[in-house]
């Protein structure tokens, strides 16, 4: 068992470039129409969404290569989060998509180039939504690329195009999303050894363990019968951590066995910050 609550480290390095190349060869092509139109990001357009990708870059490149930081008191973090992007977003409706576009392609680059440099098994900062306390870098790095990609998908869809979900690229953001688990559960008290499992149909079982007064998550299914287990498709999953969907909508694509409160609190799991 790993003495971190969220398990061995992701590698999610080598998609990142993959990643940005997939999304930027997508915009490249769209019409006025498909900048234009609706994504499940409400009042968000896909100019939108994709300004607020920059955003989150930008703010990347001051924050952890330049050094740059700037206090902004009196907000909670979902509270601040919540309208510096709103506010980034309006204030980027008067870029064209063309110059939008050109301003995604320098960044992306930049950004690649800076999580190349990093040591991810240092510590960082927490992933607010994994836990309070300080994360390892590629738990930082990973939550980033799990970002891109659900935009990604957000943009795709609303645009009708394909979504990128090869395994090769849905995969990680599952194994990264389950890292909330400990977190999820963290209000459901049990005896040491208990267990609660969730499964990604196609991608495996991840294992929650209460041991040391705390919840670990370590993937591969558990050894005992668990207090509580869930499976569900790779597409409920992401848009239930993310909150694309509800799960009063989907509750026919979610098989739940066991205790109903240690249940609930894996399906009310939240892979972002809000």
């Amino acid at each position: 068992m790993s003495d971190s609550p969220w398990g061995p480290p992701i590698d999610v390095l080598p998609l990142l470039a993959r990643e940005e190349q997939s999304l930027l060869a997508v915009l490249g092509q769209f019409t006025p129409e498909q900048w234009a139109a609706p994504t499940v990001c409400t009042g968000w357009t896909v100019h939108d969404v994709a300004a607020h990708i920059l955003g989150d870059k930008l703010g990347r490149l001051s924050r952890d290569r330049d050094g740059y930081r700037v206090d902004e008191p009196g907000d909670d973090l979902p509270a601040f989060i919540n309208r510096i992007n709103a506010e980034w977003v309006l204030a980027c409706r008067r870029l064209s998509p063309e110059v939008l576009f050109a301003m995604l392609v320098d960044v992306s680059a930049q950004i690649v180039d800076v999580w190349s440099r990093v040591d991810v098994d240092e510590l960082g900062g927490p992933v607010s939504w994994a836990g309070p306390e300080p994360a390892p870098i590629w738990l930082d790095a990973a939550r980033e690329y799990t970002e891109y990609w659900v935009h990604q998908q957000q943009i795709r869809e609303a645009a009708g195009v394909a979504l990128l979900d090869q395994a090769e690229f849905v995969e990680p953001v599952v194994d990264t999303f389950m890292r909330a688990l400990p977190h999820a559960l963290r209000g459901c008290v049990a005896a040491e050894g208990k267990q609660a499992a969730y499964t990604v149909t196609g991608l495996g079982t991840w294992t929650a363990t209460r041991a040391g007064g705390r919840w670990t998550v370590a993937r591969g299914g558990p050894v005992r019968t668990p207090l509580a287990s869930a499976t569900t498709d790779a597409g409920t999953f992401w848009r239930l951590c993310t909150r694309n969907i509800q799960l009063r909508d989907v509750r026919d694509r979610v098989k739940l066995k066991g205790d109903k409160a240690v249940g609930e609190a894996i399906l009310a799991m939240v892979s972002i910050i809000r």
